[in-house]
């Protein structure tokens, strides 16, 4: 073992029958998985990974414009690693460049967070692995933004497979380049080899990497259980109503759309991060639309059928309580949708039913919707096709997939490090939870929403799209308008996001959050984390509204919540139909319900 110390090897070996009991048990687990994988064929069980060609076959296509065989281009890496091999080791003192040994550990040229443990510097074999690494990391990223393509979208995927691929060959994600990896090996006896395969072969079952300790939550136990009751259910949702938490709430009630590529509970999660509990003690009325996870029976499921559903949803809301309007706010692509849906309200002269609309991270305009377009082309269109002609639906995994990519060193090989090859427990995180929730979308819908809107853009082109037989426009809005972005959100980045205020007709509010997709919307003022920008002014781009803005530290909602109540500031008692679940109410059962908890 490259690195160990005399006492380190003599740990590591002081009982042969202990590492032939380990060999032995990792051959076991490897023997049930195989039986496991041909029982599941047999079976039919979908077994996501299945066919990584699908995948595969998009990378290499892209990295072929590399040009990594390039003679120049390998001389010059033959040189650097030359020039960086006899500078580390001559600060070991070995070789042409040997120098008198210092005190403490040597300091290396290349710095980088996941080499940032002592045990990288302490053998000049770890050192000279990881600062190799390094080195030509950097020169296939800075090969791969120099290569002119004449075309930006395919440029943007080249440089993405090059972020990829030198993220997942990092010597950290292998046990013998990986110091700590051989260390903990060695101090446990190689139990944490074996632990860490069982993790390993659990996910390659589930299809899907896990990130938080199973069965450390449990829906409306203690996550998701601000109290509420389901108070109507049909084919493509539930709607949520929760149990007032005040003497009196304001006369307008707030209906939350969620994304349905995600469970809604992001905006409940435990008691002191939950948006939802929040809103209620502030005197809110607030019902929750809880999407169903797409199956067989959605499969002819167009966006027209979830605009239909928003409404469906207003004017639900709007009879129970006896109201004329209410306030809406819709996250990430239910956002999106939330739009389309008042853009076609206005069109019918219904705009009134909407008193505002509040837009967390959402995106109608995608000419620069960031990293995602990566995976908007023709070839990427296939493969979902293929991977969802089966069933009618995408299984929700896949889409979970293409998102950790975004962040790999994050959420994807932090984890393979941690979990599989240290073996260490995994943590009880709540937001971690949620984003293993996966739900499935119906492909019918999905493949059309990547084409007309992060294809075509056709959304922000006034009537070239429609839904239930009506044109959309979006500069017929006049509904006050709320715009929430997260500085550092790499799903729906700010430019695009401020995009929004460009297409609008009513009056509007930007406000950029500090963050990214999800910490910069589930962000709760006792938390005292963040910041939020705003501009009193009038700025034509987002460079100006950047520049004329000012900050405030903490949370955004109380912002948020002062200018709902100037939208509207009557409120009423807190009961009848504003407590679901009274006498005389029929619900359907508690909240959150069960659509949230089915796949």
């Amino acid at each position: 073992m490259p690195g160990l110390s005399e006492a380190d090897a003599a740990k590591a070996m002081p009982d042969m029958a202990q590492w032939a009991s380990v060999a032995q048990r990792l051959q076991a687990l490897w023997t049930e998985f195989q039986q496991y994988q041909a029982a599941a064929a047999a079976e039919s069980i979908p077994q996501l990974f299945s066919d990584p060609g699908n995948w595969l076959g998009v990378f290499k296509d892209w990295l072929k414009a590399l040009p990594l065989a390039n003679p120049e281009s390998q001389q010059r890496m033959w040189n650097d690693s030359v020039a960086l091999w006899e500078n580390v080791l001559g600060q070991y003192g070995i070789g042409a460049k040997a120098g008198e040994p210092g005190e403490g550990l040597p300091d290396l040229p290349r710095k980088d967070r996941r080499f940032s443990d002592p045990a990288w510097r302490s053998q000049p074999f770890y050192a000279l692995v990881h600062q190799t690494y390094l080195m030509l990391a950097e020169q296939v990223l800075a090969m791969a933004n120099r290569i002119e393509t004449g075309d930006p979208a395919r440029h943007e995927q080249l440089r993405f497979a090059a972020r990829t691929l030198v993220e997942a060959l990092s010597p950290d994600h292998f046990p013998l380049t990986n110091p700590l990896v051989m260390q903990r090996a060695a101090e446990t006896g190689g139990e944490s080899l074996v632990k860490g395969f069982e993790h390993l072969l659990e996910d390659l079952k589930r299809g899907q990497l896990t990130h938080v300790k199973p069965g450390a939550f449990t829906l409306g136990e203690n996550i998701a259980v601000t109290p509420g009751k389901v108070v109507h259910q049909g084919p493509l949702y539930q709607l949520i109503q929760y149990s007032p938490a005040t003497e009196n709430v304001l006369e307008v009630p707030l209906v939350i759309f969620p994304p349905w590529i995600n469970r809604f509970y992001i905006l409940d999660l435990s008691p002191e991060k939950s948006f939802i509990k929040w809103a209620v003690d502030q005197g809110i009325t607030v019902f929750v639309v809880s999407w169903k996870s797409a199956d067989e029976s959605m499969a002819e499921v167009v966006w027209d059928d979830y605009i239909r559903a928003q409404i469906e949803a207003i004017d639900l809301v709007r009879e129970r309580l006896g109201v004329k309007s209410v306030h809406t706010i819709g996250y990430c692509v239910a956002g999106t949708t939330l739009a389309a849906t008042l853009a076609v309200l206005a069109r019918r002269g219904e705009a009134e039913k909407v008193k505002s609309a509040t837009f967390f991270t959402a995106q109608v305009d995608f000419k620069r919707a960031g990293e995602l377009l990566v995976f908007i082309d023709d070839k990427q269109f296939d493969t979902l096709a293929k991977l969802s002609a089966e069933h009618g639906y995408l299984d929700g995994r896949y889409m979970a997939a293409t998102f950790n990519l975004l962040r790999g060193n994050d959420l994807i090989w932090n984890y393979v490090v941690n979990n599989y090859l240290l073996g260490n427990d995994y943590p009880a995180f709540d937001l971690l939870h949620w984003n293993g929730d996966v739900t499935n979308l119906p492909a019918k819908w999905h493949q059309a929403y990547l084409k007309d809107l992060y294809r075509d853009n056709k959304l922000v082109v006034p009537d070239a799209m429609s839904a239930d037989g009506t044109p959309i426009d979006l500069t017929r809005i006049e509904t006050p308008a709320y715009i929430q972005a997260g500085r550092e959100d790499h799903i729906a980045p700010a430019e695009s996001v401020w995009r929004m205020t460009r297409h609008l007709r009513g009056p509007w509010t930007f406000l950029l959050a500090g963050s990214g997709h999800i910490a910069g919307v589930v962000n709760p003022p006792a938390a005292k984390k963040y910041q939020y920008w705003t501009n009193g002014g009038s700025p034509e781009t987002f460079a100006d509204f950047i520049e004329g803005a000012s900050e405030t530290p903490g949370s955004w909602w109380p912002h948020w919540l002062g200018w709902l109540h100037d939208q509207d500031r009557a409120e009423v008692p807190a009961k009848g139909k504003r407590v679901p679940g009274g006498k005389g109410d029929t619900v359907v059962e508690d909240a959150p319900g069960t659509y949230v908890k089915t796949r």
